[in-house]
């Protein structure tokens, strides 16, 4: 008797849960094409009728990690004060949080070459992610006259502490003392 192939609905959405998985479980170094393969349930060569090998798949993870990113920016702005340091608080609180609940997605949209990782829909959503700290900027004036240089320094920060956290190199790598970090530098950022 020959066994049946495993057939899904939507064979790439599957595809993409299993590197997800894969990533979760043992980082980028752990993440292979015939693996998410055989997590799907899928032959070795299903994954060729919807990615152009592991860097295709890497495309599509990425693109929902940043999308995944963006979604947890809103949600900690949606809770925080709206006043304009109480935004950029939230989008902050969020970009740590994701750092530190998705450390193989932050990886991969972060520390993966993003020539590599280049498609039309990594770029929408990274887009999307980086308009979410322009808007939260906006209100700020300017630390220099280049144009950017708030959001440059802001995503600097930020950005610094949650790879910090990430490697375990801060003392004290609970999110809530990173928070707190941050939120005791936002107040000397001037409004316009």
């Amino acid at each position: 008797m020959t066994k049946k192939p495993h057939h899904h609905g939507d064979l790439r959405r599957a595809l993409i849960s299993a590197g997800l998985e894969i990533l979760r479980e043992s980082g980028l170094a752990g993440l292979t094409l015939r693996g998410a393969a055989a997590r799907a349930g899928v032959s070795h060569a299903a994954p060729a009728h919807h990615f152009d090998g592991l860097p295709g798949l890497m495309q599509a993870l990425a693109a929902h990690g940043w999308a995944a990113f963006s979604n947890i920016m809103r949600q900690d702005r949606a809770v925080a004060p709206t006043t304009p340091r109480g935004q950029l608080l939230g989008i902050c609180n969020g970009y740590l949080r994701f750092a530190h609940e998705e450390p193989a997605l932050f990886a991969l949209i972060f520390n993966t070459d993003f020539a590599m990782l280049r498609s039309a829909e990594v770029e929408v959503e990274s887009g999307i992610a980086y308009a979410i700290l322009q808007d939260a900027c906006a209100p700020f004036a300017p630390i220099s006259p280049t144009e950017g240089s708030t959001e440059l320094m802001v995503w600097s920060l930020v950005h610094g502490l949650a790879c910090l956290q990430s490697a375990g190199h801060v003392a004290d790598p609970d999110l809530a003392q990173l928070q707190g970090y941050f939120a005791e530098i936002l107040p000397q950022l001037p409004l316009r």
